[in-house]
């Protein structure tokens, strides 16, 4: 093994610095991918334009390349590389020649070269012709890994064998599975394709037209590839939890009725993730993608029955292609599960409205509504809509007269009960907290800055093709409502709750995750209007698909944006907000050892409830301490702010008395800070990451007998400066 690494690094040092030359110097960079940020929209335009007008054969090509890459990179290139933990040449040796920069993340094997000679291997066996220009190519990324200083020569070796064999692998069996897949479920797309290896040039159909159940069976097939591949990726911890995450983790450790300023849902959800997979992210998520992937089912046989089965599948394609859709199954927040309640509710609630409509209808349709409430208040304005429906719609207000409405209201009221309780046991705090985060309590500062951030967030976060798809199909389904009952329905369960909080973006700020209700009953309606209109709606479909799957793959790991241009700064990265906090958590924890040497023991406090939450599930001291006694605490108010005031704290007499503590203040971790659309639009920086000069809390200098500020500290990742943190050294709880 000593003689073969020493022919590595004898090869990695003649092609690393023997070879180099100003040719060289400019064009391994660029096949390295460095510099050249429109790879990957070009990438994602052309995938998306052959999916759309290309012939069966480019296609299926164009398929296979999207599983191949979605599996090889993420799942197995990267499992081998934190496998071996190998690290970079430019990181193990002294005298490297960086081209690149450098990075902390594994050597072996490459995974530029994994990728490259994948999709060789792919186009090959759909275009033989393909390798003369593809095998050049990959070959070139490959040696230019090793040019640019970060991959010795056995990893590109490695990752090229890997990346063709896995390609033969995933191709092999998907043909494989297609003979009897095919032949049963699918029987008219496999009369015209038999294999998927040896598809028709032609994109004319060799047949008649494939039966519309076949479009909902391939639904099926998405929403299980969907569930099992965000299990695959929440398990492979490329993104760690959202401080509400951890927060809401903190809560299932402490079970109630209801919380500071949730519902108890989430709670139990965690509670539910954790007891399977531990304290860990999966454990945490585990529940995010199975709600998607129940909320898909229902969406397709709601669309398939009342639009048809291959609008319905159009449909699932437009949710994983909205940025906010697809961060709600992933991440474990209220909003996927009261998302969820909401749309079965209006699911249930329309078979309840027909001529036919049954009590049990009625019954399913306020048992979801109760439940969406069980995760957060606003399923209340699902009420609203109803009323604004009974209003519009002549034909629905005569059920009024009959039981199945109020049986339904009793229901909902019914599942508030826990809550109410809870409440009326601490003296209504959720009725305050939710008026001071809507700005009730605040006077009116007529400003359009909040107006314009919120028009700007959902542009962006619904997908500007679908947010302008969604706005023509409520405009123009208003004239054809007397004709579709089914537009009018849809219209009340979603534009209301959009249109509110619009015109409420006048008075107050609104977080664009708030109408989150409102986004698959509009969605729904402009599938349904769409498939009256369908060249234009091909288009608009198109469009969003293309800028969808590119934010995804962005979202799902911004570092594509570094390795792509490399000055990607971190303050404005898209996944800030859960990157970085391991390193956060043992920055603190090295910390909080260093002051417990002298032999009193030392625990942590948070400045605010995130950096509290995050710090307790990331340090492994903290998170193995909270079956005893917590480790990590927030900081005592003297007026409830969050759930922690609640539970037990430091300066409880039983507690710590006398031990020392790390106090710990993190700066803002918002990226939409008020005013942030304009900032966008004059190129200036969203938000700094520069701390204020400020002292020690008043509180906790009067809790200690005296306290040392050690200055602000850098928490680093991939050399990228994440989160500042100022630290304070308090010694003597009083």
């Amino acid at each position: 093994m000593l003689w073969l690494q020493s022919i590595d690094t004898g090869v990695f040092h003649f092609i690393n610095r023997s070879l180099g030359n100003p040719v060289f110097d400019w064009l391994m960079p660029v096949l390295s991918g460095h510099g050249v940020p429109w790879f990957i929209p070009l990438a994602v335009a052309a995938g998306v334009t052959t999916l759309f007008f290309g012939s069966p054969r480019a296609r299926l090509c164009t398929l296979l390349l999207l599983i191949v890459v979605a599996i090889g990179d993420p799942l197995i290139i990267n499992t081998i590389k934190h496998g071996i933990g190998r690290a970079r040449p430019c990181m193990a040796l002294p005298d490297v020649v960086e081209r690149l920069g450098c990075t902390d993340s594994g050597s072996m094997p490459s995974a530029h070269s994994a990728n490259w000679f994948s999709m060789t291997t792919v186009l090959f066996l759909f275009y033989r012709r393909s390798w003369r220009f593809m095998l050049p190519m990959a070959t070139g990324v490959a040696f230019s890994r090793i040019y640019c200083g970060v991959h010795y020569p056995s990893d590109v070796i490695t990752g090229a064998i890997l990346g063709t064999g896995y390609a033969l692998t995933i191709a092999w069996v998907l043909d494989g599975l297609w003979q009897p897949v095919g032949r049963r479920w699918f029987p008219a797309w496999h009369a015209r394709l038999p294999s998927l290896l040896n598809p028709p040039a032609s994109a004319r159909p060799t047949a008649a037209a494939p039966a519309t159940v076949e479009w909902v069976r391939l639904g099926y097939a998405l929403i299980v590839a969907l569930l099992l591949l965000r299990w695959l990726y929440i398990a492979s911890d490329i993104i760690g939890l959202s401080e509400d995450e951890a927060y809401q983790w903190l809560w299932s450790k402490h079970l109630a009725l209801s919380y500071f300023s949730k519902s108890p849902g989430i709670a139990y959800l965690q509670y539910f993730g954790t007891s399977l997979f531990g304290d860990t992210a999966l454990g945490v998520r585990f529940c995010s993608p199975l709600l998607g992937a129940i909320l898909g089912v229902l969406l397709l046989r709601f669309m398939a029955r009342e639009v048809g089965p291959q609008p319905a599948f159009w449909l699932l394609l437009i949710v994983t292609a909205t940025p906010l859709l697809n961060a709600g199954a992933v991440l474990l927040t209220v909003d996927p599960p009261l998302v969820l309640g909401w749309t079965a509710a209006m699911i249930a609630g329309w078979c309840a409205v027909q001529p036919e409509g049954r009590t049990r209808d009625w019954l399913l349709t306020g048992l979801a509504l109760g439940l969406g409430f069980l995760f957060k208040y606003t399923a209340l304005l699902q009420i609203i809509c109803w009323a604004i429906f009974f209003l519009a719609s002549p034909a629905a207000r005569k059920h009024l007269s009959r039981p199945g409405p109020w049986l339904a209201l009793g229901v909902f009221l019914l599942c508030t009960t826990p809550v109410v309780i809870w409440n009326a046991q601490h003296g209504w705090i959720t009725i305050y907290h939710v008026g001071t985060d809507a700005g009730l309590h605040s006077h009116w500062h007529p400003t359009l800055n909040y107006f314009w951030d919120f028009t700007g967030a959902e542009f962006l976060l619904l997908n500007p093709f679908f947010f302008i798809g969604a706005i023509w199909a409520a405009i123009g389904c208003w004239k054809l409502r007397p004709r579709n009952p089914l537009y009018l329905y849809l219209f009340c369960m979603g534009a209301p709750v959009f249109l509110g909080y619009w015109l409420y973006s006048f008075h107050s700020r609104v977080l664009p995750n708030w109408i989150a209700v409102s986004v698959l009953p509009m969605f729904c309606l402009m599938v349904a209007y769409g498939n009256q209109h369908r060249r234009l709606a091909r288009r608009f479909l198109a469009g969003g698909l293309f800028f969808g799957l590119l934010m995804a793959a962005l979202m799902h790991d911004s570092d594509l944006i570094s390795r792509l241009n490399g000055n990607l700064p971190a303050e404005i990265d898209p996944s800030r907000r859960v990157r970085a906090w391991v390193e956060t958590a043992r920055l603190v924890e090295s910390e909080r050892e260093k002051l417990a040497t002298n032999g009193t023991p030392a625990f942590i406090i948070g400045g605010n409830y995130e950096i509290t939450s995050l710090l307790s599930f990331y340090s492994p001291p903290a998170r193995a301490a909270l079956a005893t006694q917590p480790l990590v605490y927030c900081q005592n108010l003297a007026e409830p702010i969050d759930q922690f005031y609640y539970w037990p704290d430091y300066d409880y007499r039983a507690h710590r008395p006398g031990q020392n503590a790390i106090f710990v203040e993190l700066f803002d971790n918002s990226l939409l800070e008020p005013g942030w659309f304009w900032h966008w639009l004059k190129h200036e920086p969203i938000n700094r990451l520069t701390p204020p000069e400020k002292p020690v809390p008043g509180r906790i200098a009067a809790e200690f007998a005296s306290v040392t500020d050690l200055g602000v500290r850098d928490v680093v990742q991939n050399g990228r400066i994440f989160h500042r943190v100022r630290l304070w050294a308090c010694y003597g709880l009083r």
